[in-house]
């Protein structure tokens, strides 16, 4: 019965949207230019190094390499949350956390919402959805902006699950079982649409949302054992050291000895380098996935005007600070991999060195489209930063990092950051501890924090300025929660590290003065 209430309490939530959103669905041209296909596809939990073209130093990346080879690597893309749905739902709205509700990975979007597809599929666009969604995990039934939908709840499974006899997909609100491996599966998918709506005279634009590369890691079974033998590059801030944990907040060290930490990771005995090799073979085949996307373009004479982009959802700390996993404002968390081409304005071989985030996605495709973004995005199209149209010194210049607390993993407090090209100010909320501040051309592994620095005193106070007038403005500054069910992942290993000591910035002998 309890399930039943809430499959309809979906459904009506959709039926709201859906509803509410008929009416301001069209948005003004551009200039009159001929809409381009898009593709978007986007992998979950890919960091932003773990490509071959970057100097991996294993890991086989040639579809994503083509990407950057033929078009556009994005070097500062970002999350503005680090955390499945609520960057999802950034990505698809074009807006902040604190702007489109969705504060964790069991909230669905609020009612009204409006997906950047409902208003292409409006302009006359064929849309399709094949994927993770994630949104509200429980459900996975169609929602507005697709002609198209295939997709799964929660997180979805790499293989049919055996202990889940009814375990379906949900195939245009219609349960399909799983056959094989989801990444192929998923693209065989996509595949089947392309050619199905091939040869219409509409523009189409396809979100591909792979479950890969997710935890718990299950290469597909040609991947498997590739890199068995391979060490994982373990990160000069792994070690439990005086020198890596000084000047650093007590949460991080606490955070160590806990369910995202490298002493207690998921609360059992954790080999981190096999969970790492798996990760990078079950990369392999969404690599794969791109690759056969890019060659049914070609084959069909599409690619020239088609803009394909490939991003991961949030980055993955593997031992940075001895953390797994994201959610903080850490270069490895919020950092993820952007690469795209778009032949008819992207120069093969570009770099852009500007910070540009999913809240970006949204208005970029609108954009391809010929569409002026609605006024409630808070992103920007990089379509023509890319192509060297805009002036690079007219790009934002502060990305707002955000991140609430969740009961569930109540180890990493709330987080606000402003993350520039070049600084990072970190702002923890409700919590007794220390702000961060980094200097990411000089330190850019994030070892030095100078919040305490007196050369940089200015600095923190017009970064911290700067956060708190955003936050206003966009009338955040307050911190949304859901329901808390129960204690969440709290536990501590016995022989784990030990607990931070205050630092001795903070400590006095007899009075505030000293």
């Amino acid at each position: 019965m309890r399930y039943c209430i809430g499959v309809l309490a979906v459904v009506a939530l959709i039926s709201a949207t859906t509803l509410q959103a008929a009416d301001d669905l069209q948005l003004a041209k551009v200039d009159g230019a001929k809409p381009l296909n898009i593709v978007f596809i986007l992998s979950d939990d890919h960091r932003y190094d773990v490509m071959s073209f970057l100097g991996h130093p294993f890991v086989e990346t040639p579809a994503m390499d083509a990407l950057a080879r033929d078009g556009v690597y994005f070097e500062n893309a970002m999350v503005t949350t680090s955390l499945c749905s609520p960057s999802r739902a950034s990505i698809l709205t074009g807006q902040y956390m604190h702007n489109h509700g969705v504060v964790d990975n069991n909230v669905l979007t609020k009612p009204g919402t409006i997906f950047f597809p409902q208003y292409l599929q409006a302009a006359g666009y064929n849309t399709g959805y094949f994927g993770k969604w994630h949104m509200g995990g429980h459900s996975d039934a169609p929602r507005p902006g697709f002609d198209r939908w295939v997709s799964f709840r929660g997180q979805g499974h790499y293989y049919p699950p055996k202990h889940l006899k009814n375990w379906k997909l949900n195939v245009d609100g219609e349960s399909v079982p799983q056959k094989g491996y989801i990444t192929d599966e998923l693209t065989d998918y996509a595949l089947d649409w392309l050619n199905g709506i091939k040869g219409q005279d509409k523009p189409f634009f396809m979100y591909l949302s792979h479950k890969g590369v997710h935890g718990m890691f299950h290469p597909a079974e040609r991947h498997a054992g590739r890199y068995k033998d391979k060490s994982m590059p373990v990160p000069e801030t792994m070690a439990d050291t005086t020198e890596n944990y000084e000047g650093k907040p007590l949460w991080l060290k606490n955070q160590r000895n806990s369910w995202h930490g490298v002493d207690f990771a998921y609360h059992q005995d954790t080999d981190i380098e096999e969970h790492y090799r798996l990760y990078c073979e079950a990369l392999l085949s969404v690599d794969d996935s791109i690759a056969r996307v890019r060659k049914w373009l070609a084959d069909n004479d599409l690619a020239e005007n088609t803009l394909v982009m490939y991003m991961g959802d949030n980055g993955f700390q593997w031992g940075e600070h001895g953390l797994i996993d994201k959610r903080t404002a850490y270069e490895a968390s919020m950092r993820v991999p952007l690469v795209g081409v778009c032949p008819p304005l992207w120069k093969p071989g570009t770099v852009v060195k500007e910070v540009v985030a999913n809240i970006d996605i949204g208005p970029t495709c609108l954009a391809a489209a010929d569409l002026k973004p609605p006024a409630n995005m808070d992103g920007q199209s990089f379509l023509d930063l890319a192509a060297g149209k805009e002036d690079a010194a007219q790009w934002r210049k502060n990305l707002l990092y955000e991140y609430y607390w969740e009961y569930n993993f109540p180890q990493t407090p709330t987080t606000f950051a402003l993350r520039s090209q070049r600084y990072k100010f970190i702002q923890y909320h409700g919590i007794w501890d220390i702000d961060e501040l980094y200097d990411l051309q000089t330190d850019p592994l994030e070892q030095h924090n100078l919040i305490f620095d007196p050369a940089q005193q200015n600095r923190i106070k017009q970064m911290r300025s700067e956060l708190h007038e955003i936050l206003v403005k966009a009338d955040a500054n307050r911190v949304p929660f859901s329901h808390k069910r129960r204690m969440g992942q709290n536990l501590r290993r016995r022989s784990g590290s030990a607990p931070a000591k205050f630092p001795e910035e903070l400590l006095r002998k007899s009075n505030a003065k000293e």
